[in-house]
């Protein structure tokens, strides 16, 4: 069940992101977090957040926009290694609050109360009319990739943070795709050294446990697949259709994530 869940989770989410350079790892990471910790779904998460973009790079990265990327990419890697050492501490930390429901035990996790509220934040982020038009010109990159780059080694949410950043920033479609893909592949190397240190060194056991390796390999070739059909999707699916489904999503998973249901 695992399998087709988070692989189909991945084609799909990777096929409707493609051109809205946010999405794969928003709605992946709670996927995977049915089946591992929710610091090793991050970390999952961000092997195949990367692997795509990767993938996309070889698709779009030609037409990045070069300023650009050392502008944005510059502060967002240098807060990327501060996102992700928190997220190795909050972690750490036990419980909130333990409660029964339905014969069974809920734990409220720090780290999941944290990235619950960064999901509805972003919820928000897409569904409310006013943060549609929010835009920044390119005097405000710096301030934009520190903190795309913050919360993409916190929580892995980045993408919509660096799309109301870049949108503005006077790029033509293509380079508005390649610049964002690129920024977010230097994003994902920093917060993966991170990860591989804390996380993988210590809970890679229960990454191999029941398939997790195999989860990983089929969710990356997953989203290669949704990557293809996306860019056959583009002249069919509107962003606005994408950023409702979206943070519609957002909104249901943040809950489950506050309670304690995931």
């Amino acid at each position: 069940m695992e399998y087709i869940a988070v692989s189909l989770a991945a084609l799909v989410v990777s096929a409707l992101t493609l051109f809205s350079g946010f999405g794969l790892g928003t709605l992946l990471m709670p996927v995977f977090a049915i089946f591992f910790p929710v610091e090793v779904a991050i970390a999952s998460t961000a092997i195949v957040h990367l692997a795509n973009n990767l993938f996309k790079v070889g698709l779009m990265g030609r037409k990045a926009d070069i300023q650009v990327v050392f502008s944005f990419a510059i502060p967002a890697i240098i807060l990327a290694f501060f996102g992700a050492y928190l997220l190795t501490f909050l972690s750490e930390l036990p419980p909130i609050r333990e409660y029964g429901l339905g014969g069974k035990t809920f734990e409220i996790m720090p780290i999941k109360m944290v990235i619950a509220v960064l999901i509805f934040f972003f919820a928000l982020f897409e569904l409310l009319p006013y943060f549609e038009k929010v835009a920044f010109s390119r005097k405000y990159l710096p301030l934009g990739g520190g903190l795309s780059g913050f919360f993409g080694g916190l929580s892995g949410h980045q993408g919509a943070l660096r799309s109301a950043f870049l949108i503005k920033a006077g790029l033509k479609k293509e380079a508005f795709i390649g610049t964002g893909v690129v920024c977010a592949v230097l994003v994902d190397f920093s917060r993966l050294i991170v990860y591989g240190l804390s996380f993988f060194s210590k809970k890679f056991d229960t990454l191999s446990l029941d398939g997790g390796v195999q989860l990983v390999t089929l969710a990356t070739i997953a989203a290669f697949l949704g990557t293809i059909i996306g860019t056959r999707l583009i002249k069919t699916v509107t962003m606005k259709v994408i950023r409702h489904m979206v943070g519609a999503m957002l909104l249901l998973l943040a809950m489950a994530l506050g309670a304690g249901f995931l």
